[in-house]
């Protein structure tokens, strides 16, 4: 009997959890040439992988806006603002969690270097057909676009890529996501990451990790007042996602389980899903924005002696959710995108930018795995804002049974 059928959707789980213990001991263990070859696998796969993320924004995101009918503009602007703000809330509580934390903690003041990967053997590059966030648009714009136009044709040949991405996330990315997982965990074993680094700001990721599971806890209770709806069916299923987070660190390598786990859901409809959760692996970062806010206020105090003002952490915030918006789902994009703001509003010297680049990096991927969790809440407040009583579905009957009559 296979892992899935004694299991059913633990036997992700396991195997993600598999991947991590093996990556760990394979890291502490291995020589630079074996590490060589793992480095290689984790290029290759990772390639692979983020090939196919741009492919599954479009197939998932302009059917499911083609199905939402006229809802789709509501929901996609309704979308749009509550993943804003949801990142502006989430600074805004680390912001307040750093005003009073931070001046009574005492952290190391400096980060021992780490162990230089090897060079992978062989680079096979295999790069994304266009970026996350154009992947997105275009989405929008042909789900709109067909609308408007009323193509029959094209819909359906949008409901067939779909059907055939389906296929690509369930037997080519989920079965590598393993493999991926425990390279990952091996390079950062190796490398150091696990045992030098990670105890010098332990006080300040404990302390964050906290404030994600209280956010979380804060997004599934206004969902559950918004759509009437207990927030536990959801976010019960999502312990795939979260797992899967952790080892690849990309809000949009996730994105193929993060859809299985929401599908999996009894308060959730289909087109919701399909329509917030790719959308929620772009746009909504809510788990690493109020990471970043909290170490870059540590950082602050750290090498320039004081937190910022309450006036230059408030302009930091409302741009902060803004840069979030646009950042790339892929591993340490939102500080990458962010860090205009972190010279031009905190006024970071380079030896800040670099001590914030290298401890965001600790924590990534629990920051993403936040990220993830949070785009169920999403789901579920846009499924009670719009399909509260099965409008969705009803709509796509009457579409259906109005397409037979023209027929």
């Amino acid at each position: 009997m296979s892992l899935e059928n004694r299991f059913g959707e633990f036997a992700l789980i396991i195997k993600l959890i598999g991947g991590i213990a093996a990556g760990i001991i394979i890291g502490l263990v291995a020589n630079e040439a074996f590490i060589e070859v793992v480095t290689t696998i984790k290029y290759v796969i990772g390639q692979l992988i983020y090939y196919t993320v741009p492919l599954i924004i479009i197939a998932f995101i302009a059917p499911s806006i083609v199905k939402l009918g006229s809802n789709a503009n509501k929901m996609l602007g309704t979308g749009v603002l509550l993943a804003y703000l949801s990142a502006a809330g989430a600074a805004t509580m680390a912001a307040m969690a750093g005003y009073l934390i931070i001046p009574h903690l005492s952290i190391a003041t400096s980060v021992e270097g780490l162990r230089e990967l090897p060079k992978v053997v062989f680079q096979l590059n295999i790069p994304p057909v266009m970026s996350v966030m154009t992947a997105l648009v275009t989405a929008i714009m042909l789900g709109s676009a067909t609308i408007w136009t009323k193509a029959e044709t094209f819909a359906k040949l949008m409901n067939e890529f779909e059907e055939i991405m389906m296929q690509v996330v369930h037997r080519v990315v989920i079965p590598i996501l393993p493999i991926f997982i425990a390279a990952t965990f091996a390079c950062l074993a190796y490398e150091g990451s696990l045992t030098r680094q990670l105890p010098v700001f332990l006080k300040v990721i404990a302390i964050v990790l906290v404030g994600q599971f209280v956010w979380l806890t804060i997004l599934y209770l206004i969902a559950g007042m918004i759509s009437g709806k207990n927030p536990i069916e959801v976010v019960k299923h999502y312990s795939p996602a979260y797992l899967t987070a952790v080892g690849t660190m990309s809000s949009a390598a996730t994105l193929p389980v993060s859809l299985s786990c929401a599908s999996k859901s009894s308060a959730l409809s289909k087109d919701t899903v399909e329509f917030m959760v790719p959308m929620g692996a772009t746009i909504h970062l809510c788990g690493s924005v109020l990471t970043e806010t909290f170490f870059a206020m540590t950082i602050s105090m750290m090498l320039y002696g004081h937190l910022p003002s309450v006036s230059v952490m408030a302009l930091f915030i409302l741009l902060f959710g803004i840069f979030a918006i646009g950042a790339p789902g892929v591993p340490g994009g939102t500080v990458m995108a962010s860090l205009g703001i972190v010279v031009g509003v905190l006024q970071f010297d380079p030896a800040g930018v670099a001590l914030l680049v290298a401890v965001f990096a600790l924590q990534d991927s629990f920051g993403t795995a936040c990220n993830v969790t949070g785009d169920g809440a999403l789901t579920l407040m846009l499924e009670g804002l719009f399909n509260r009583n099965g409008e969705l579905q009803q709509e796509r009957a009457c579409e259906a049974g109005l397409s037979t009559e023209l027929k």
